[in-house]
Order: structure tokens, then sequence, then C-alpha cells
């Protein structure tokens, strides 16, 4: 078995707000991340499938592949918009890192799956000192 990473990256914005607290419990929660007016991060991400080298190819994935995966299912989809408001696979969560992570994981897992390897894990890089790393249920 190898693992092998894909690198891409968005540009998204977020809040984080439990609208069943208070704006004041919000902000003492989540402080800049509360923003009334959003932010937004430039994300680093990151998956790693493992499989079998194939002899007659040497991969054990095209990258190529799982990069128009990558696109098509998840960054196309979070790129330039707001997590809270315009990604499908996101309706009704907190859009922490956590669980943008988590449901990248779900939105991938069946087509590399499909491809003859594992989704081994996804790192999410939210700024250069935070990132999660998710290696499924």
């Amino acid at each position: 078995m190898i693992n092998i990473t894909r690198k891409e990256h968005f540009n998204a914005a977020h809040k984080l707000h439990n609208p069943a607290w208070s704006d004041e419990k919000n902000l003492e929660v989540f402080g800049k991340c509360a923003n009334p007016n959003w932010h937004g991060h430039n994300y680093e991400l990151f998956v790693t499938v493992r499989g079998e080298v194939n002899p007659e190819t040497g991969y054990s994935i095209n990258l190529r592949e799982l990069s128009a995966i990558i696109r098509k299912h998840v960054t196309d989809k979070l790129d330039h918009k707001n997590l809270n408001m315009d990604v499908d696979f996101m309706k009704g969560l907190m859009p922490s890192t956590e669980n943008v992570a988590i449901a990248i994981w779900k939105e991938l897992l069946p087509f590399i799956t499909a491809l003859g390897c594992t989704l081994y894990c996804i790192k999410l890089c939210e700024t250069e000192n935070n990132y999660v790393e998710y290696y499924g249920e």
C-alpha cells in the first residue's frame, strides 16, 4: 500500500454563529469568527488516498483524475462561496474547519472508492497556523 496526496485550494467566506445563543455569547465563544459581516480564508486542501501500485502504470491513482474529482465535487462548489449560505453539502452545518473537512470527506468518498482506492485523510488548512486532519469515522 502507498499513500499519495493531492493539494488543492479554495477561497471561501463563513461565519461561526449558533442561533440559539445571544450575539454576546457567539462573540465570546467564536471571537472574530462570529463577525456578523462574515470573514474569509484561503484554504489549502490535501486529499490523501491509499492504494496498491498498478504495475502497468506505476500509479496507485491517476492524479489528473483525482484532481478532476476534487474540483468537480468539492472546490468548484466551495471556491469564492459563502459556506453558510451557498454550499449544498454544508447546509445545516456549523462551517467550522472540522465540519468542512468531514463534509469534504463525505463528498469525495464514493468517487475515490470507485477508482479502486481508499480515502485515507482530508487535511484542511484554514490558516498557516490552524488545520484539521480527518481520517473517516
